[in-house]
């Protein structure tokens, strides 16, 4: 009898904690990255893998931002240098100061590719993931700044007074510049 009552129970607490689970859920939206100095956020349902640095075959005759090609899984993708495309589409957007490439590859450096979806076989190349952020995260959310790339959505500030940029990675894919890399 006693096991019975307390199976019970435990049903009943197991069926208490769903239902709070389900009202309090707090789902990411966004992989939260660095790429010189700078914070982005990354729309989870637009990215897609995070490798680690692997070498790059440098593809000749093509912007600074695109630094060649991987073999990723198989696979070959075109490498993206986040940085230095925020750079050449809007200085003002990009960073003070674009840090050598040398001096930026690091254990941390990583690879996020682009969701299959966009249809384009490519990774961005960042200095460092910060981990998932939901918009419960962040106190202030602000207009896209005057000048900035068309793949810029909101600037947002989080509670530590610390600002982001996100990005819309479709809208980046479809871009005429981002599609040809020739220089």
């Amino acid at each position: 009898m006693a096991k019975r009552q307390s199976l019970k129970e435990l049903q009943e607490r197991l069926a208490q904690r769903l239902s709070v689970a389900k009202t309090e859920a707090v789902t990411a939206a966004w992989l939260a990255v660095e790429s010189n100095g700078s914070r982005y956020l990354l729309p989870l349902v637009q990215s897609g893998e995070i490798f680690p640095w692997s070498a790059v075959q440098r593809v000749p005759y093509t912007k600074p931002w695109y630094l060649g090609v991987a073999s990723l899984r198989g696979g070959l993708h075109g490498v993206i240098d986040l940085a230095a495309l925020v750079e050449s589409a809007s200085p003002v957007a990009g960073s003070a100061a674009l840090a050598s490439q040398g001096e930026r590859i690091t254990s941390e450096s990583r690879l996020v590719s682009l969701h299959t979806a966009l249809g384009v076989n490519a990774v961005i190349w960042i200095d460092r993931l910060l981990g998932l952020r939901s918009a419960a995260m962040f106190s202030g959310f602000g207009s896209k700044p005057d000048g900035a790339p068309s793949y810029f959505n909101r600037s947002l500030m989080d509670a530590q007074g610390l600002h982001w940029q996100e990005l819309d990675l479709q809208v980046l894919v479809g871009e005429p510049e981002f599609l040809a890399i020739a220089a």
